[in-house]
């Protein structure tokens, strides 16, 4: 039942965010918004899950992993409806704040209940919720464009507001199944915001950041480029590509995540295989760039299990794991806004969405220097510990 619940709430970090890229052309027309108000639309997320990372893992102190993970599904389901119902820009900026918030206060408690819920196999946990997370990107972007829409009457609105109920569910599942314990993940710290003096909270930041701004940025703009050379068509598929192919990699890395453990040469392998797929996307044509988006997914899955591994691994007290993630999480995400932010300007100044790409580029970068920064040996002795 645990290894259940890990996946059923990884499922739930992603369903709602997901759901907004296949509308996002219907949304920008229907609420008259510009390319930099999609990217703060698409910012919104990130930032919030990096301001309430911290105040989540703090959360988990005084409430424990099981009601911090129902409490985060319960905010994220309403955000997720009230964000349906919003007339204009602001009110949806609100909505999406209300619902990325919850979302945020889950993603420390996760780290915490793979090392309360399996604590013999973090890696093998980690590689679980990692899986449900992506299967909770791609069943939103499958099915909104081909099966709600059509039968909504093209109602973007409605296609939201339908990723409440399996967050409502979610929910009660944790509530009801998941380990009660009078020993919550953290010990009472009282810190509320992460601790940026440490370098290793940075380092397995910056692996995350790349990551988060390469996926999210390329979900964000990919629609309005395609549409931008005329080929509209192709959005369902390749954002489809994006999201799907996450998933056989993710089936990858777990079962070969004990394999993966302390060693470097994956995060080159797959930080390499990211950068170069984001050129594919925007330099190549037909089928190819729906290939280079499908690559883009997988090495962003990749590398997400790889590095979300690392605050467990890592951890010389497993009571560090939450307030780790939660500082690396608030470094990702908080670096994951600004390129997205940034990449709404270049759209702008450039006039193509075309120009979104530049800085997702750059930002796909860290991964491959910072893994040299960090001694894997001592996740491979705290793994045999």
């Amino acid at each position: 039942m645990s290894g259940l619940l890990l996946w059923i709430c990884g499922a739930g970090l992603r369903l709602s965010v997901l759901a907004v890229p296949p509308v996002i052309s219907l949304i920008q027309s229907d609420l008259h918004l510009s390319g930099t108000e999609i990217g703060i639309l698409t910012g919104i997320p990130v930032i919030l899950f990096a301001i309430a990372a911290a105040p989540g893992s703090l959360l988990i102190e005084h409430v424990g992993v099981r009601w911090t993970l129902t409490c985060g599904l319960a905010v994220t389901a309403l955000g997720s409806g009230l964000r349906a119902l919003a007339p204009e820009s602001v009110s949806l900026y609100a909505a999406t704040v209300l619902m990325s918030g919850g979302i945020a206060i889950m993603q420390p408690a996760m780290g915490a209940a793979v090392r309360q819920w399996m604590p013999e196999r973090a890696a093998f946990g980690t590689a679980l919720y990692t899986n449900g997370l992506i299967v909770g990107e791609v069943v939103p972007v499958a099915l909104m464009l081909p099966v709600l829409l059509p039968y909504f009457n093209q109602s973007w609105r409605l296609g939201l507001l339908t990723w409440s109920a399996p967050l409502l569910l979610i929910a009660i599942m944790v509530f009801v199944f998941g380990q009660r314990t009078e020993n919550h993940a953290v010990s009472k710290s009282g810190r509320l915001w992460p601790d940026l003096a440490s370098k290793l909270n940075w380092k397995i930041g910056m692996i995350l950041a790349s990551v988060a701004s390469t996926y999210f940025c390329t979900n964000a703009f990919l629609p309005a480029y395609l549409t931008g050379m005329g080929r509209s068509a192709d959005v369902s598929t390749a954002l489809t590509a994006l999201n799907v192919g996450q998933f056989p990699i993710s089936l990858l890395m777990v079962a070969l995540a004990d394999w993966f453990q302390g060693k470097r040469w994956p995060f080159i392998f797959f930080g390499i295989m990211m950068l170069a797929s984001v050129f594919g996307v925007v330099f190549s044509t037909g089928w190819w760039t729906i290939i280079s988006a499908g690559v883009t997914g997988m090495a962003c899955s990749a590398l997400l299990t790889l590095g979300m591994a690392l605050p467990p691994l890592l951890a010389r007290n497993p009571d560090d794991v939450a307030r780790i993630l939660a500082a690396a999480l608030a470094i990702s995400y908080t670096y994951a806004m600004f390129v997205s932010l940034l990449s709404g300007i270049a759209w702008d100044i450039g006039g193509m969405a075309v120009f979104a790409f530049v800085p997702v580029a750059i930002a796909a970068t860290p991964s491959l220097f910072t893994i040299w920064m960090i001694s894997l040996k001592a996740a491979s002795e705290n793994a045999r510990s």
